[in-house]
């Protein structure tokens, strides 16, 4: 269902009812359009999306690897 910004603040809790009842609910505020949707289709949406710190440490070990700097000397270049 479709809403103007002013009706769906004076009947909030309707807009939330029906949210968890019949699905999103759209909001227009001036052009600007925003969904209330449920906390299940949410994470239904996004999906299983790990936080940053997780992803990082879910990686490739690096054990193993030589990551030491090179000791060579560097090359001439002309400016």
């Amino acid at each position: 269902m479709k809403w103007k910004l002013a009706e769906a603040k004076n009947k909030l809790s309707e807009v939330i009812n029906l949210a968890l009842a019949e699905g999103p609910q759209e909001i227009d505020r001036r052009g600007d359009r925003i969904m209330v949707i449920d906390k299940k289709s949410y994470d239904k949406l996004i999906g299983n999306v790990p936080n940053f710190k997780k992803f990082l440490l879910s990686g490739p070990s690096f054990e193993g690897i030589d990551i030491t700097r090179d000791s060579s000397s560097m090359r001439n270049v002309k400016l």
